[in-house]
């Protein structure tokens, strides 16, 4: 989304509030946010990955922002490289100080420009929390959203659970999915969900109905283990998919099962979560199988996650440790499909 000389990545819905400034990053339309959960409701308006995105010759620029509910955290690139982090008091407006690194000046361009992308783009990457935006203010000068040739060719679109969304990181841009994506230099479009990744219709649709995107990835199940019918969760995952692969017949669609988590361990084998979660991984597996769509792929969550002592205390979320490791198994996993991608 494009708006005031700014590319609004991962945002597909700047939000104004009636008598309150400024303009609400949303990585879900309202119509979405609103079947959710009473829980997803709350999760969907976290702009977790949303980032600001602009160009401009100005040495200083000031970038004002907020938080709505919590203290906020922004991460500030210069292409691929980290600049600054900034933190936003709750319903606070806060203006970011920025000035081009001096020492860009100093280095052959080609040793700045070699990766994702163009080292001329400002990135404002927001961690999670409901954020503002108000204001770019580059003293006069020109603005404007960064060229296709400055930034990822490839999007890669990603719906899952509170892992898929970075938690148990210390920072959400440090999770395994934007790990992943700047290892394979594609960006993350991330659509995940803390405790709320249900596969509702309206979501189902919403993904299958996306043209922004060129592969996707799914993390499906952990949520629903506990709560769900084994055949209910059948009929959920099989309209996504089948939504999904019927109106993008061409790309490439990775499914993952469930990631190991104490389920997996329990002393009394006879859990609820340990049935339903390996009657919902042989769900996932069965309907690959009989799927048999050359672009719909399935990987084992035991591939991606392969150490159990990677998690946190909580036994279910990644620690840093844990994303890095997974964002680096699952770049391996996706590195083959990228290229064809890239190549097509």
């Amino acid at each position: 989304m494009k708006f005031q000389g700014i590319q609004f990545h991962n945002v597909v819905e700047l939000e104004q509030k009636e008598r309150m400034p400024g303009l609400r990053l949303h990585r879900f339309p309202k119509q979405v946010r609103h079947a959710l959960t009473e829980n997803g409701r709350t999760k969907a308006v976290q702009s977790n990955g949303c980032e600001l995105r602009f160009v401009t010759d100005s040495k200083h620029v000031r970038v004002t922002m907020s938080s709505i509910e919590t203290t906020g955290k922004v991460l500030v690139f210069r292409g691929d490289f980290f600049h600054s982090a900034h933190t936003l008091p709750a319903g606070v407006m806060t203006t970011l100080q920025l000035e081009t690194p001096e020492r860009f000046a100093d280095v052959i361009p080609e040793s700045l420009d070699n990766r994702a992308f163009s080292s001329k783009v400002w990135r404002v990457y927001c961690e999670r929390f409901n954020a503002v935006f108000y204001d770019v203010d580059a003293f006069g000068h020109e603005v404007r959203p960064p060229s296709p040739d400055e930034v990822p060719q490839l999007k890669l679109l990603a719906y899952g659970s509170s892992i898929t969304q970075g938690a148990g990181a210390q920072s959400h841009y440090n999770g395994y999915i934007q790990q992943a994506a700047r290892r394979l230099q594609v960006d993350a479009l991330n659509l995940g969900l803390s405790g709320s990744c249900f596969c509702e219709q309206e979501v189902a649709d919403h993904i299958a109905q996306r043209d922004d995107w060129d592969l996707a990835f799914l993390e499906l199940g952990v949520n629903m283990r506990g709560s769900v019918p084994v055949e209910e969760f059948q009929r959920r995952v099989h309209y996504m998919l089948d939504q999904i692969i019927d109106q993008h017949p061409l790309k490439p669609v990775f499914l993952t099962t469930i990631y190991p988590n104490r389920a997996g361990f329990f002393k009394d084998s006879g859990s609820i979560l340990s049935e339903n979660e390996r009657r919902y991984n042989e769900v996932l597996r069965s309907y690959a199988a009989s799927k048999g769509h050359p672009s719909l792929r399935l990987v084992e969550g035991s591939e991606i996650m392969t150490e159990f002592t990677s998690l946190t205390s909580d036994l279910i979320h990644p620690s840093d440790f844990g994303h890095i490791m997974m964002g680096e198994r699952l770049a391996a996993q996706l590195q083959e499909t990228v290229e064809q991608l890239r190549n097509d």
